[in-house]
């Protein structure tokens, strides 16, 4: 029999890999959804299948059915306390704890050791990928721990959650911290280069749109993300982050301690912290890791915003109308229904006032019909026919308007909700 699976955390990682692992993964039961905001998961239940879920009310609920514990939280923080709380109040002897959170790698030891001694065997398995790479079961696993605990843990990596993974098996647990955070490292120094990049090409005159070509030709993929991100006007346009500053700065701050401990600097990072503090000053929490973008604008003398959007939108369109369609791609289609998602809902009210007009207007067309047929013994067909012509032509109109609105004609928004937006 399958184990049972219990998953703590439905930020936009959490609820990805969720999805993936109930469309995927091997399970005998219905995978149990835990989160702090308990509406996160009722919500996350309904939409994957309530009898492919079920919702625990608390840690108590789910921790007693498991056999596998998936952990991915926010920072080291809570899942201290969650781990904490789990193993103050349970027997977890033979459990599986997956840890995928992005902590520091002393957290990971910590907490590790801990789970080990309560009886418990423990991974820690951080991932790369975006939000859309989660949702599309595209991420890549990194699994630290003894070789047994990482066998019992990759049936929800490669071919679920992920495209692949780096097996550590038998290395220590903070080895996989310390490449997940060397990782993230390489995508905040490329943040902080391409809004460089695009400053000066704006400011020399060059124009942003030729160095977004140039990206997207010679470094297709995150790069070109982030460039369309920056071009686009997303980077301070959207109503939530794909990846919080809070949480990049978290990110950074480990780096450089990381870096202090092993006798060394990255200078790069630093840059970019220093950046991403000014967009928490200027935008607050709700800021994202391509507010850089913003930032080094505002150091240039520029606005923060750059009132860019048709340009970025455009872009979005070129760089996805080519196949063949990888994660990258998946990623910029998720984008690019974002930031068209509001004009989509205005589009189906005016759909469906349109509707309800043209129902009115063919009323009056069928009345008139009947009132001004040409009397005689031709009178019935006339009316018949009249009311027919209208009413068919009526049906052809509303049935192409309303097929503006399917989903394999509209295209459509990610299913990556706000409540996904958690790094």
């Amino acid at each position: 029999m399958a184990p049972t699976v219990f998953f703590i955390g439905l930020g936009n990682m959490g609820r990805g890999m969720c999805k993936n692992i109930v469309e995927k993964a091997a399970l005998d039961r219905p995978l149990i959804l835990y989160n702090r905001t308990a509406q996160r998961a009722i919500d996350l239940s309904a939409a994957l299948g309530i009898t492919k879920t079920s919702v625990a009310s608390t840690l108590a609920e789910g921790v007693a059915k498991a056999d596998v514990i998936f952990t991915v939280l926010s920072n080291d923080q809570v899942v201290e306390a969650t781990i904490s709380e789990i193993l103050a109040q349970h027997d977890v002897t033979g459990k599986l704890f997956i840890e995928s959170s992005t902590i520091h790698p002393d957290t990971t030891e910590r907490i590790a050791a801990a789970v080990i001694a309560a009886g418990a065997e423990f991974v820690a398995a951080p991932v790369f990928g975006a939000p859309a790479m989660a949702d599309a079961g595209q991420l890549i696993g990194v699994l630290a721990g003894p070789k047994s605990s990482v066998a019992r843990a990759k049936p929800y990596f490669t071919g679920v959650t992920a495209k692949g993974d780096i097996d550590m098996s038998d290395e220590p647990y903070s080895k996989a911290l310390t490449l997940k955070l060397v990782g993230n490292s390489f995508i905040l120094n490329m943040v902080e280069q391409l809004a460089e990049g695009h400053v000066l090409a704006e400011k020399s005159g060059l124009g942003t749109e030729y160095l977004h070509q140039w990206v997207s030709s010679m470094f297709p993929g995150p790069y070109a993300a982030y460039s369309a991100r920056m071009m686009s006007g997303d980077y301070y346009q959207r109503d939530y982050p794909l990846f919080a500053v809070d949480l990049a700065r978290k990110d950074a701050r480990h780096l450089m301690s990381l870096a202090e401990a092993s006798g060394t600097r990255l200078k790069n990072v630093e840059v970019a912290d220093a950046h991403l503090a000014q967009v928490k000053e200027h935008v607050g929490e709700m800021g994202d890791i391509a507010g850089i973008y913003g930032a080094a604008r505002k150091e240039a003398g520029l606005e923060y915003g750059n009132q860019n959007y048709k340009q970025g939108t455009n872009a979005l369109h070129l760089m996805t109308k080519h196949k063949p369609c990888t994660p990258s791609t998946v990623q910029l289609r998720n984008l690019d229904a974002h930031l068209q998602q509001k004009p989509a809902r205005q589009d189906r009210q005016t759909y469906g006032w349109s509707i309800f007009i043209g129902l009115a207007i063919i009323g009056a067309m069928c009345g008139a019909a009947w009132v001004f047929a040409p009397k005689g013994e031709n009178q019935v067909l006339w009316r018949s026919s009249l009311i027919l012509s209208f009413i068919s032509c009526y049906l052809m109109w509303a049935i192409t308007l309303l097929a503006q609105l399917h989903p394999l004609i509209e295209p459509r928004r990610s299913d990556l909700r706000k409540e996904y937006i958690h790094h």
